[in-house]
């Protein structure tokens, strides 16, 4: 299974952003995925989870109402919409997907997801 992220940039406070992870070999329809982010000497950290028919989601507080975690199984491709930017979410961006899960199931917990992407870097100014 492959994860390919992408849609990361320079971008002021208060804007946005629209991440994608596409994903190819595997079942994406049966994978749980999230994203995670990880700032400079920082561990990574969770941002949001969908399930696999994108009908549950879930979200750390500090993004929660700016923030917008969806799907599109056929594509096999998952996205975060980020609006309201601040400079304390720059960080590099990681898609997992959890092939471990049931259905309706979402994971906040980075050792649960067993397969990841290269990352892309999000950078806020203000």
């Amino acid at each position: 299974v492959q994860l390919q992220a992408s849609g990361g940039g320079l971008v002021q406070a208060g804007g946005s952003l629209t991440l994608s992870c596409a994903t190819s070999g595997g079942t994406f329809g049966s994978y749980v995925m999230g994203w995670f982010r990880q700032a400079p000497g920082k561990e990574r950290a969770f941002v949001a989870a969908i399930s696999w028919a994108g009908r549950n989601t879930d979200y750390a507080d500090s993004v929660k109402g700016r923030f917008t975690i969806s799907r599109d199984n056929a594509k096999n491709t998952v996205y975060l919409q980020m609006n309201s930017l601040k400079p304390e979410d720059t960080a590099v961006y990681y898609c997992g997907a959890d092939d471990n899960g049931v259905s309706g199931s979402v994971s906040m917990f980075f050792r649960q997801y067993e397969y990841w992407g290269q990352g892309t870097l999000v950078t806020v100014s203000s």
